[in-house]
């Protein structure tokens, strides 16, 4: 499936807008107590197993977005909109947030 932030493609023309699909990812407390008590893993300011963790989110969010779309018969999703919040009883959770709208093309 064609996924881009922008909201048209070059050379494809969009016949339907189907509607807006959402995918989302929670990242709990305990993943960063267990990163940012891993302080031998940061190296040069960088968390390897935070960045790793953000990955897995992103990678679900995408995922659940794109499934969305399947599921409405799409082509590609455009406009793609990419979100980050901290959430929860004082920041304890980090929220991954993907979103667009779904097309068919011509």
């Amino acid at each position: 499936m064609l996924k881009t932030t922008t909201p048209t493609v070059q050379g494809r023309e969009i016949d339907t807008y189907l509607d807006i699909v959402v995918g989302e990812a929670i990242l709990g407390a305990n993943i960063f107590k267990d990163i940012f008590g891993a302080v031998r893993d940061i190296v040069g300011g960088r968390s390897g197993s935070y960045e790793k963790e953000m990955g897995k989110a992103r990678e679900i969010a995408f995922e659940e977005m794109e499934n969305k779309a399947i599921r409405l018969g799409a082509d590609g999703i455009v406009g793609i909109d990419l979100d980050y919040e901290v959430v929860g009883a004082q920041g304890g959770m980090m929220m991954v947030s993907v979103s667009g709208t779904a097309v068919k093309f011509k």
